[in-house]
């Protein structure tokens, strides 16, 4: 693996690496991003955030926000499958927008990234609530990723006031455990809000991706639209795309 720009900033040390055409961002020595220019899903836990996204219909996510942006991999993802006419990025690392740009390429006009603290955000925005919001907001340990907030009862509430009624919510936690234990799902005004609730893993990491949507939705249906988009379907097929599903009682 090839290191083509590394730098120490505020004793953060950032590398982006490739292999082939892969390219990955690190920050201290921790993967935040991966993007091949020739595919569009990485095989790994970025694609399980976007993937509940087809439990609706063509059309009904409009509006989108992405918490944790790192090198924009997800923001790509988005901006090419979705027809959605907004997706606003937060991103606290101003050296991530700037790699993700500089090394992962632009995206489209729909696409909007904003340098801020993501709580400090939501706690100011005053705009109109988003259809799907996808809280990937990691931060290193020593050499280990963990989250960046952990999703207890006033983390949740914040998330969910901004997220329409019938919307969906993705968050990306470092384990089944720790999905087990957030307020999502251990404390009941919260499953109460939700029709659907579902884990999604991949064989290649430990991390677990909770999907709480706010229709009643199933693995069948989901799988069927899969296979109706031929990005998707192709992918699938090429096993670019390894998830498992599972709905949470």
């Amino acid at each position: 693996m090839a290191i083509l720009w590394q730098k120490t900033i505020a004793d953060n040390r950032y590398e982006i690496r490739s292999a082939g055409r892969t390219r990955r961002l690190y920050t201290n020595g921790v993967c935040h991003s991966e993007f091949n220019p020739a595919q569009i899903f990485t095989g790994s836990v970025w694609d399980l955030l976007i993937l509940p996204a087809w439990f609706y219909r063509r059309g009904d996510i409009r509006r989108i926000l992405v918490l944790g942006v790192g090198g924009g991999v997800v923001l790509r993802q988005l901006d090419r499958l979705l027809e959605a006419e907004e997706i606003v990025g937060i991103e606290s690392d101003p050296v991530h927008l700037y790699l993700g740009e500089k090394f992962f390429g632009g995206a489209g006009p729909a696409v909007r990234c904003i340098e801020a603290e993501a709580r400090q955000w939501l706690q100011d925005y005053e705009g109109g609530e988003f259809d799907m919001i996808i809280d990937d907001l990691f931060v290193n340990d020593g050499d280990e990723p963990v989250r960046a907030i952990p999703v207890d009862g006033g983390w949740a509430e914040l998330l969910l006031r901004h997220l329409r009624p019938g919307g969906l919510l993705t968050v990306n936690f470092a384990s089944h455990r720790e999905m087990l234990d957030s307020a999502l799902v251990a404390q009941g005004r919260f499953r109460r809000r939700f029709r659907s609730r579902f884990r999604l893993t991949t064989p290649l990491l430990d991390n677990c991706v909770g999907a709480f949507t706010g229709i009643d939705a199933g693995s069948r249906v989901l799988r069927e639209r899969i296979m109706r988009s031929p990005d998707l379907e192709r992918a699938l097929r090429r096993r670019r795309i390894r998830y498992r599903i599972r709905q949470l009682n």
